[in-house]
C-alpha cells in the first residue's frame, strides 16, 4: 500500500531522536493561533515542498492563491488528517517501512498522534458542482508569505490576532482581586449608630457595652440616655454602671427616674452626678438612700425641674422646699408624701414662689390644720390634683376654708357661699380621720370639675354627707367609699340618679356591711360605662351577680366570627360575700361563654365580646380563672364544659351533704364529679385543641 501511494505526499524524513542541540533549540510550545502561524511559517519555508512541486488536490480549486483549507491538510497541527507517508502512522503500512526520503530538515512532530477513526471527505466526482460550490476558502492577505521559503511578516493584523480573546486566560479563571477591609460599624455614622441602639432597653445596652471599646463609647453616650428610668431594672444593675451611665449622658438627660436605686448611697456624694446632672426637666429618686447635703446641691444645680418627685426621704425637710421655691420657679408636679420631716410650712414656700403648681401630693404629712396655709391653697386656686391621705391633722374647718376661704359672701337663695369654683380634678381623703360630715358637705357645689374623689376609711361619714356632694359632681368617673359602715343603700340610690350615672367607671363600697342589693341593683341598671366594681364584704347576692351579667351581655355587641376573642368589660369583686352561692358564679361564668343560635332575626351564631372578670371565693377562684383563660382564648366550648362539670360537681357535693337513705351512692357520685371536675379544670383539650395537657389517671408509679 505504500508502493502505491503518490510521491508527491510523502513528506521529509523526520528523525524520531532529536540530538541534544536539537532540542535546546526546539522553541517553548505554543497554544491557540499562535500555534496555527508558526505550522503556516515551518510549511512555507519547508525546502521539501518546493523541491517536490506538489500538484493540488483534485478537490480543491487552484488558481494560485493559497487557503487555508489546502494549508490544515498538509499541516502537522491539523484536525482533519495527517500525511499518509509518516513514519509513525504504522497502520497503513502493512508492517512495511514507512520511513520518508525527503531532507531531514522538516522538524519532527512535537507528539506521536494516533488517529483511530480518521476523518474521510467525500469527494463528488461531478465536475459542474465543483465548479459552481465553493470548495475552500481563500487565505486573509495579511496572513499569505511574501514568498517561499521566506518567514511571515508581522503586521498590525497579525499582530491583533495574536493578542485577541483565544490568547488569554477565560475570565471566569482570572483570580478576582481582593476587596480590601470594611469596617462596616466605623464607617457608619454615629446618628445610626444611635437610632440602632434607641430600640433598646436600657438593660440591654449596657450588656452591649462590652462587645468592644468602640460599642462601649457608642452605648455611653449621652445622646442615648435623654430618658433614663431605672425603676425597672435598678435590682440588676451595679451602682458602678449606673452612676457612669449618669455621669456620661448628664448633660443630655431631661427625664432621670432613681426610684429605688438604693446601691448610689455611695455615689451621691461626690460631684460625679451631681455636676454631670444639670438639665433635668423629671426627677424623681423616691425610696433613695441619700443626705441633706446631696439633695440640696442637687436641686441648686437643675433650675428647670417642673416634676419632683422625693417622696420616702426622710433627708427632705423645709429646707429643701426652700431652695425648690428659690430655684425651680417652674415646678407643676411635687411629690413630698411620706416625709417625716417635712410640714406644711416648707409647702407654703413653693406654694408662694410656684405659680404654675398643679399636683400636689403631701400624703402624711402634719400641719394641715393651718389655717394660713389653706387660705393660701384658696387664694391660688391651682391646683389640679391633690393628695392628702392620711393627714390625720386635717379638721372640717381646714377642708371648709380649702374650698370656701374665710367668711365668704352667702347667696340668699341657695344659701351657699358665693365663691369661684375650685379647678380640683383628683381629691384624694382617704384616712383622714377628723373629717366629718361638716367638713366635706363644704365639697357640694364647690368642685364641678372633680372626677376622682376618694373618702375611704373616714368612718365618721353618714349618708348625709355624700347626698348634696354625689349631686354636684357631674364629672365624677371615680368614686372610693371603702370601710364606710356609716353608709346605706340610700346613697347607692341616688348615686344611680346622680348626673354623674353616664360616666362613673370605677365604684369600690367594699366592708360597707349595710350595702346590699336593692341599691347595687339601681346602680348596676342606671350605670352603662362601669368598668371596675369592688363589692367584698358587703350584703349582695346572687341578683347582682345575674344581673351584671345580663347588663354586660346587652351593652356589648354580639360578633358573628369565632375568631374575635372577647376582652374584659367588667371586673367584679364579691369575696367574703355571704349572700353570693355558686349559682351566682355560674351564672356569670354562663353567660361569658354563651353563644347564641341562629333564630329567625338572625342566620348566623353569634359570640361574646365583653365578658365580666371575676374575683370570689378562694375555694373556687382557680375554676372561675380557668375559665376566663379559655374565653379569653376564644375556647368557648372547652369553657362551657368546664362551667358544666363544676356544676355538677357543687350539685353532687350538695347532695352529699344530705341525710337520708342512699348517702353512700350520693358520696360516691360526689367523689366522681370530683374527679371528673378536677380533670376538667387541669387542662382538658377542648374541640380547638386550646388548653393544658390532661393529666394521666392510668397506672403509675406505687410511691408518687
Amino acid at each position: 500500500m505504500a508502493a502505491t501511494m503518490p510521491e508527491e505526499l510523502v513528506e521529509s524524513p523526520v528523525s524520531n531522536t532529536p540530538t541534544s542541540s536539537q532540542a535546546e533549540a526546539i522553541p517553548m510550545k505554543l497554544k491557540g493561533r499562535k500555534r496555527l502561524l508558526q505550522s503556516l511559517q515551518r510549511i512555507s519555508s519547508s525546502p521539501s515542498l518546493a523541491k517536490m512541486g506538489r500538484a493540488p488536490t483534485s478537490g480543491y480549486r487552484s488558481g494560485g492563491k493559497g487557503s487555508i483549507s489546502c494549508v490544515s491538510l498538509t499541516s502537522s497541527g491539523s484536525s482533519y488528517g495527517h500525511s499518509y507517508s509518516n513514519s509513525y502512522s504504522s497502520q497503513n503500512s502493512a508492517d512495511f517501512s514507512t520511513a520518508p526520503t525527503s531532507a531531514a530538515s522538516t522538524p519532527s512532530p512535537d507528539f506521536v498522534h494516533f488517529d483511530l477513526k480518521p476523518r474521510v471527505r467525500i469527494i463528488d466526482n461531478d465536475s459542474d458542482s465543483r465548479a459552481t460550490a465553493p470548495t475552500s476558502v481563500p487565505m486573509p492577505l495579511g496572513l499569505r508569505p511574501s514568498s517561499k521559503g521566506l518567514p511571515l511578516s508581522i503586521t498590525p493584523e497579525v499582530s491583533e490576532v495574536m493578542g485577541d480573546y483565544f490568547s488569554k486566560p477565560p475570565p471566569h479563571l482570572s483570580k478576582l482581586k481582593r476587596r480590601p477591609n470594611f469596617d462596616f460599624w466605623g464607617e457608619m455614622p454615629n446618628e445610626i449608630k444611635l437610632e440602632i441602639f434607641r430600640h433598646l432597653d436600657p438593660k440591654e445596652i449596657v450588656r452591649c457595652s462590652l462587645v468592644s471599646k468602640a460599642w462601649h463609647k457608642t452605648c455611653f453616650d449621652g445622646q442615648l440616655w435623654t430618658s433614663l428610668d431605672a425603676s425597672e431594672f435598678y435590682r440588676d444593675i451595679p451602682g458602678d454602671s449606673l452612676a457612669k451611665i449618669i455621669s456620661s449622658a448628664g448633660p443630655f438627660v431631661k427625664h432621670l427616674n432613681l426610684r429605688g436605686c438604693v446601691q448610689l448611697r455611695d455615689k451621691w456624694g461626690g460631684e460625679e452626678i451631681s455636676d454631670a446632672c444639670r438639665n433635668l426637666v423629671n426627677f424623681s429618686i423616691e425610696g433613695c438612700r441619700i443626705g441633706r447635703s446631696a439633695i440640696h446641691y442637687f436641686l441648686l444645680r437643675n433650675t428647670r425641674l417642673v416634676h419632683i418627685n422625693v417622696s420616702g426621704l426622710p433627708a427632705v425637710t423645709n429646707s429643701a422646699m426652700k431652695i425648690i421655691a428659690q430655684s425651680c420657679p417652674s415646678v407643676e408636679y411635687l411629690n413630698v408624701s411620706w416625709c417625716s420631716n417635712l410640714d406644711t410650712r416648707g409647702i407654703g414656700k413653693v406654694l408662694e414662689a410656684c405659680p404654675k403648681l398643679k399636683d400636689l401630693r403631701a400624703g402624711e404629712i402634719v400641719g394641715f390644720d393651718n389655717e394660713e396655709f389653706m387660705l393660701e391653697l384658696f387664694e391660688k386656686n391651682t391646683l389640679e390634683t391633690l393628695i392628702l391621705n392620711h393627714c390625720s391633722s386635717l379638721t372640717d374647718e381646714a377642708l371648709k376654708i380649702l374650698v370656701e376661704g374665710v367668711e365668704p359672701e352667702i347667696d340668699v337663695l341657695t344659701e351657699r357661699p358665693m365663691v369661684p369654683p375650685r379647678k380640683l380634678k383628683h381629691l384624694d381623703l382617704t384616712r383622714c380621720q377628723g373629717l366629718t360630715d361638716k367638713g366635706v358637705k363644704s365639697l357640694a357645689g364647690n368642685v364641678p370639675h372633680i372626677e376622682g374623689l376618694q373618702l375611704s376609711k373616714c368612718n365618721l361619714l353618714t349618708d348625709d354627707a355624700l347626698t348634696d356632694l354625689i349631686a354636684s359632681v357631674p364629672r365624677l368617673t371615680h368614686l372610693d367609699l371603702e370601710e364606710l359602715d356609716e353608709l346605706s343603700n340610700t346613697t347607692l340610690q341616688n348615686l344611680a340618679k346622680a348626673p354623674c350615672k353616664d360616666r362613673l367607671e370605677h365604684l369600690c363600697i367594699s366592708y360597707c356591711e349595710e350595702l346590699g342589693d336593692s341599691g347595687m341593683l339601681q346602680v348596676l341598671k342606671n350605670c352603662p360605662r362601669l368598668k371596675n366594681l369592688e363589692m367584698d364584704n358587703t350584703r349582695v347576692s346572687d341578683l347582682v351577680l345575674a344581673e351584671a351579667a345580663s347588663v354586660v351581655r346587652q351593652r356589648s355587641k354580639r360578633s358573628s366570627s369565632p375568631q374575635n376573642r372577647p376582652c374584659v368589660g367588667l371586673r367584679m369583686v364579691v369575696y367574703d360575700c355571704q349572700n353570693v352561692t355558686w349559682t351566682g358564679v355560674r351564672e356569670v361564668l354562663s353567660r361569658n361563654a354563651e353563644i347564641k343560635r341562629p333564630n329567625a332575626s338572625s342566620h348566623t351564631p353569634s359570640y361574646p365580646t365583653e365578658i365580666i372578670q371575676l374575683k370570689c371565693f378562694y375555694g373556687w377562684q382557680m375554676t372561675v380563672e380557668e375559665h376566663t383563660k379559655r374565653v379569653l382564648k376564644g375556647d368557648l366550648a372547652a369553657a362551657s364544659r368546664l362551667e358544666r362539670k363544676w356544676a355538677e360537681y357543687m350539685m353532687s357535693n350538695e347532695e352529699a351533704g344530705a341525710t337520708g337513705a342512699g348517702a353512700r351512692r350520693r358520696r360516691r357520685r360526689a367523689r366522681e364529679a370530683a374527679m371528673l371536675h378536677a380533670d376538667e379544670e387541669e387542662g382538658g383539650v377542648g374541640t380547638g385543641g386550646i388548653g393544658r395537657r390532661r393529666r394521666a389517671r392510668s397506672g403509675g408509679c406505687i410511691v408518687m
